[in-house]
């Protein structure tokens, strides 16, 4: 039972009304998004799986609603600690490590990330490109970027083997046909012959690449360099740096 954005917006404006009380009954999944251990999707998952327990009780209803002081949560038999101490990064994802928690045979993002938080990426930035990624432990905001309805832009920097015509350039601007139905329009700037700028509202599996493709070309670069109101900057492959506190709020304004 995913979390309806009525009770998305009552639930956050009564925790922030009720700052210095202590905080109200939250659903499961929430709780444990807030408290970093995974997104609310996958909080769905373990609870469905029978890895969480609330006062020595497993419990499989997501719903199920627990109060963040008082009852006591367990993740595979380990306490869950409740922590609303969020965190929000920006990293510049290098070629070669996979978008993932779980461990690979290739490096994981987080290994290039020293942070004694449970931490995880929002969206996907597949192996063979690089740029930014955010990384951050609040299960609401990764929840909104995540989910496809909510329309935040990523751009990409794209450098492609051949050289690119115009009507090629345009043909990705107004949608072309990719794994069974229409891409969405997206806005295309030509950087020189074989760089282009192309700015996304949706991210299916490996589209950018798939869309090349289709032109009969092969992508050489693909480098994320913004999401939604997040740039990339000069920020080396690589390396990381928390988010200002005015790109925290332009990012949680633009995630509304």
């Amino acid at each position: 039972m995913l979390t309806t954005e009525l009770d998305f917006i009552l639930t956050n404006s009564a925790m922030i009304i009720d700052n210095d009380s202590q905080p109200p009954m939250m659903r499961l999944q929430k709780f444990l998004s807030t408290a970093g251990i995974c997104s609310r999707r996958k909080a769905e998952e373990f609870i469905s799986a029978g890895r969480i327990s609330v006062n020595g009780s497993i419990i499989t209803r997501p719903g199920t609603k627990v109060h963040p002081h008082n009852d006591v949560v367990k993740f595979d038999g380990k306490p869950v600690e409740f922590s609303q101490k969020l965190i929000y990064i920006a990293l510049n994802k290098p070629e070669g490590y996979v978008t993932s928690c779980s461990r690979q045979k290739d490096p994981i993002v987080l290994d290039l990330l020293d942070i004694p938080l449970r931490i995880y990426p929002v969206g996907r930035l597949d192996k063979d490109s690089c740029g930014l990624l955010l990384i951050t432990n609040d299960g609401n905001l990764h929840q909104r970027l995540s989910h496809p309805s909510f329309d935040h832009e990523k751009e990409y920097d794209v450098t492609v083997a051949l050289p690119i015509s115009n009507s090629d350039l345009d043909r990705m601007a107004r949608g072309m046909h990719i794994l069974g139905t229409k891409t969405r329009s997206a806005v295309v700037r030509r950087i020189s012959g074989k760089r282009f700028r192309i700015t996304l509202k949706e991210g299916r599996n490996r589209q950018i690449r798939r869309m090349v493709r289709k032109i009969k070309n092969n992508v050489v670069i693909l480098q994320r360099v913004r999401i939604a109101t997040i740039k990339l900057g000069n920020l080396p492959k690589g390396k990381w740096r928390h988010l200002s506190e005015k790109e925290n709020k332009g990012l949680l304004k633009s995630s509304i």
